[in-house]
């Protein structure tokens, strides 16, 4: 009589196993309400508001392009040759892989710590609050990256086709930071120290990654080191498709996609099996 009940509760374990974003999808309400309330908070009580989200970025884009683009005079590519413009785009493009990772990083720790009333609810899904974090930096992604397409108008006077497939180069990497923010989560209930430490990990992160410079100027060895960076392939990826107006690298993309999943699977399960105790932590 109860074995059909049984195999459905078997078969939703396991579909949740295999499949890190089920439980996601199955809280979507939960997930989309919080990750409202995460965005308007923040901008809140500010006199600009949601602007900020512009205004940051444009401003951070302006320093470095003077800094590195016009006083000490950055070029791209191998041959040198470039306007100030083009440092600009192709800065700005690494930039805004590489703000989704730094958002990430240094939310996720606190992600349930700064939910404590949450922990002791049974019913809450606790495992939607890291993924909120990546969902308020792709939120913030998604206005800089219209912010340089409009760039890429009044500077080029056109926007490739293959923009295009940008959500389909970003799909791989919002899926790892998902798996790398459930597993930040939950050790930040245990280890507070963690969000000293990433702050470091970013600082590395920032340069040794094609944000700054072009990957073609690097040795062979420095280049395959500077590829284990999981931000390095999707700043190239990102730029092919929006500036140069190419096709992505597709198994290159499948491959990062496998190795997502696998983080992913990894960070749900390291997640939900860390939950049981932070109660008794917090």
């Amino acid at each position: 009589m109860n074995s059909q009940p049984s195999q459905k509760l078997l078969f939703r374990s396991v579909l949740e196993a295999l499949v890190p974003i089920f439980a996601l999808v199955d809280h979507r309400v939960a997930l989309r309400q919080f990750l409202m309330r995460s965005i308007l908070r923040r901008y809140r009580l500010s006199t600009f508001g949601l602007l900020w989200t512009i205004i940051v970025p444009l401003t951070t884009l302006g320093i470095y392009t003077l800094v590195f683009g016009v006083i000490m005079e950055g070029r791209w590519g191998n041959d040198g040759v470039t306007n100030t413009y083009n440092f600009s785009l192709h800065l700005f493009s690494g930039l805004i892989v590489f703000w989704v990772l730094a958002e990430i990083m240094g939310q996720a720790p606190s992600a349930v710590v700064d939910h404590t009333n949450l922990v002791k609810k049974a019913v809450f899904p606790l495992e939607i609050l890291p993924p909120v974090v990546v969902g308020s930096a792709v939120f913030h992604a998604l206005i800089n990256t219209f912010v340089l397409l409009v760039a890429l108008i009044f500077l080029e006077g056109k926007i490739p086709i293959t923009a295009l497939l940008l959500p389909l180069v970003l799909l791989p990497f919002v899926l790892l930071m998902i798996g790398i923010s459930w597993i930040l989560a939950a050790i930040g209930v245990y280890f507070r120290d963690i969000v000293h430490m990433v702050s470091l990990i970013m600082t590395a992160a920032l340069f040794i990654s094609p944000v700054f410079y072009s990957i073609d100027r690097l040795s062979p060895l420095l280049q395959s080191l500077i590829m284990l960076n999981p931000i390095t392939f999707i700043v190239l990826e990102v730029r092919v498709v929006i500036l140069d107006g190419e096709l992505p690298d597709w198994a290159g993309l499948g491959l990062y996609l496998a190795v997502a999943w696998l983080v992913a699977v990894a960070g749900r399960s390291f997640f939900q099996y860390a939950r049981e105790n932070f109660a008794d932590v917090l």
